[in-house]
């Protein structure tokens, strides 16, 4: 069992929601060394800036969430409005340093991405914006079960998707990052990535791992076996997908494949066909 499942089998949280309504102009959120920051855009759009460089422009229903509960801005246009539920979310213990280790600097997801957050989220809406007795009660609430399922739906989708899009929203990381999906069988080592990007070596490595939630090389592992899934289920030969997705063979990519997955390429791709 993985860290953040663990996690997940253990959670002690608690939502707090500090702001509902609509949200015009420029609102700055300050640093939350306790906390992670909670955003539900109900409609309307905003562009999220972070103090690391991320710039995001949200123009659907999405839920928005930074782990670290780390400073940033939300900008909405001029003359429009965003309708928003804000919340702090306390975490027990060691949690919250666990959550940051598993997860990149912020997942923004689309709320119709899956049916039991939109949910939940509706559920929320219905009650930030009426005047119902025990109001704010329900809402801390829902938000607990929401944060739940939110975090189970990180771990169906797969940190190296999440990890794609908030690197990609980084002015310094996002060619790198689309580099990295495009030729993923370059010989790519901690040195070229650094000079892809005009970084020292420990620069380099610890924004990324700050935006990220990874290391370098294990974002990169990561995705040549995301890969290297997808390849297998169009039953790409192991061979040529080993060849695609940057290993010199098949058995070195069977290898990596074991070690990550507990299965042969076969093995999995057998197993895949049988669910």
């Amino acid at each position: 069992m993985d860290t953040l499942s663990r996690l997940l089998q253990d959670l002690d949280l608690q939502a707090e929601v500090f702001f509902s309504g609509g949200l015009c102009g420029l609102q700055s959120f300050s640093e939350n060394e306790e906390a992670g920051h909670l955003h539900l855009l109900r409609s309307g759009a905003m562009t999220l800036f972070t103090d690391q460089g991320h710039k995001m422009h949200i123009d659907q229903p999405s839920v928005l969430f930074l782990p670290s509960g780390s400073r940033h801005r939300i900008q909405v246009e001029e003359g429009s409005e965003a309708q928003l539920v804000c919340a702090t979310v306390l975490f027990r213990g060691q949690q919250k340093s666990q959550l940051m280790v598993q997860l990149p600097k912020f997942i923004c997801i689309a709320i119709e991405d899956d049916a039991a957050v939109l949910e939940i989220a509706r559920w929320i809406f219905a009650e930030a914006f009426s005047e119902h007795p025990g109001r704010e009660m329900m809402i801390n609430r829902l938000c607990d079960i929401f944060m739940v399922k939110l975090l189970r739906f990180v771990l169906v989708q797969g940190t190296v998707k999440l990890a794609l899009l908030t690197a990609s929203s980084h002015s310094a990381l996002a060619p790198l990052m689309k580099e990295l999906q495009q030729r993923p069988e370059q010989d790519w080592n901690l040195d070229t990535m650094a000079s892809y990007v005009a970084m020292s070596r420990s620069k380099f490595a610890t924004l990324f791992k700050e935006t990220v939630g990874q290391a370098p090389m294990e974002y990169v592992t990561d995705l040549r076996m995301a890969m290297a899934q997808g390849l297998l289920k169009n039953n790409k030969p192991v061979g040529l997908v080993a060849h695609e997705v940057g290993y010199e063979d098949a058995s070195s990519l069977t290898r990596v494949f074991k070690k990550r997955f507990g299965l042969t390429p076969r093995q999995w791709l057998k197993k895949y066909l049988s669910s």
